[in-house]
């Protein structure tokens, strides 16, 4: 890795993470769409998958204007987000839309990771009076946090929503086949209680 020896060199070393993250999730984004079970939560990340493939576009035009080749170097913390949420997709899942409300999870972590990193691109490139870079990568962050929003807005009308709706639908089954526990949890209106109090027995 280069020596860091200024501001200019740290920012084209932090758009060398970030064009790595961008290039890791257009290959993670396909696999979360192919998992995912709630339309509203695969049309999202189908967006946003397109999104991110003119993200990577705008950094390699960042790069040009820095007279720098567009290069990416491994970007570890892209990297163990990614591959946290391969593992939770992976999990066994009694419901689909808890799968899916784990995607959403998996999905805005990245979120943030990527709006932290061009928060501080941003500043450093206007700090350098790089207003072109910067101006440029202020479309990407935007796309970010539109992106993280849109995951919320799904997580809070559709998938945490129906998630609820299946557990409290099969608590009804236990009541009516005469399961005490579930007839408890119903009446409480806490399942996820009644459910960590049968585990422990």
């Amino acid at each position: 890795m280069q020596k860091i020896d200024s501001l200019d060199t740290l920012l084209v070393e932090q758009l060398r993470d970030i064009y790595d993250s961008e290039r890791r999730l257009t290959k993670a984004i396909p696999k979360m769409v192919k998992a995912a079970t709630a339309e509203e939560l695969s049309s999202t990340l189908e967006s946003h998958l397109a999104e991110t493939e003119e993200q990577c576009a705008r950094l390699e035009r960042a790069f040009g204007m820095l007279g720098e080749p567009a290069r990416a170097r491994t970007c570890a913390g892209m990297r163990g987000i990614i591959e946290e949420g391969e593992e939770h997709m992976a999990e066994d899942y009694e419901f689909d839309t808890l799968r899916d409300a784990a995607i959403i999870g998996a999905a805005q972590r990245a979120e943030h990771y990527e709006i932290a990193a061009y928060g501080t691109a941003i500043a450093h490139a206007r700090l350098l009076g790089r207003e072109d870079v910067a101006d440029l990568l202020d479309q990407s962050l935007a796309e970010e946090k539109n992106a993280d929003e849109k995951l919320t807005e799904v997580a809070e009308n559709c998938v945490n929503v129906e998630a609820m709706s299946a557990r409290s639908a099969e608590d009804d089954d236990e009541a009516e086949s005469g399961d005490r526990p579930g007839r408890s949890a119903r009446a409480n209106g806490n399942g996820a209680r009644a459910r960590s109090t049968r585990s422990r027995r």
